[in-house]
């Protein structure tokens, strides 16, 4: 079942922690939710593109405090933080509510599942090899201090006409140790022959406290 369970829910409150944090009162809760997936939807046709790996949104009753880490904070920054003043404005005006918006620098981008497959899923856009692609982000990751990676693409690959899947791998990943590290993220690449999917696991060490 470690192959079919997503990883990251099998690990939270263990080593990976709730991506939405707030307490509604009685009566609320569907209204938190609809706001909560209102705003992560908006940010993240924002920055699409923009190697943003995870959106934390913490609501402490009128106040929502957002958390952004970002391989590169220049992109949502700005200058002189032109862009995050702008993005703040705008979701204050959209949602009529106050925030807080915080961009936190993801320190080893080729450790990170999400920026990885969000590489290799616009490589492949670009009709970039998507055996190169893979091989290539998977020695990044190996190089950044992974000890291992596995990566799954499946569509129609190079546009022959049965879809298939195809795996791989370096190191070791192992999905069903919960105190295991484990990045985990899926994307997709829209190509002129159909959709190919992206899947990427980074198994980063063991987590013992």
């Amino acid at each position: 079942m470690g192959q079919k369970a997503n990883p990251i829910s099998t690990r939270l409150g263990i080593n990976q922690k709730w991506s939405s944090t707030w307490f509604p009162k009685k009566g609320q809760y569907a209204a938190n939710l609809k706001l909560d997936l209102a705003i992560r939807k908006y940010l993240e046709s924002q920055f699409k593109g923009k190697s943003v790996s995870s959106i934390y949104i913490q609501n402490n009753g009128g106040l929502l405090t957002i958390d952004i880490h970002a391989a590169k904070p220049g992109l949502i920054i700005g200058q002189q933080g032109s862009k995050i003043d702008e993005l703040k404005s705008n979701l204050e005006r959209k949602f009529k509510t106050n925030f807080v918006i915080n961009v936190v620098e993801i320190p080893k981008p080729a450790l990170d599942a999400k920026i990885v497959a969000e590489s290799i899923a616009q490589q492949i856009e670009r009709r970039i090899s998507y055996r190169r692609a893979c091989k290539a982000a998977i020695e990044k990751a190996m190089d950044s201090g992974a000890k291992g990676i596995k990566v799954k693409v499946g569509g129609r690959l190079n546009g022959v006409d049965i879809a298939r899947s195809e795996f791989f791998t370096k190191g070791r990943v192992p999905l069903q140790t919960l105190r295991a590290d484990i990045s985990y993220a899926d994307e997709r690449a829209d190509t002129t022959y159909g959709v190919i999917g992206v899947k990427v696991w980074i198994y980063r060490g063991e987590v013992f406290n």
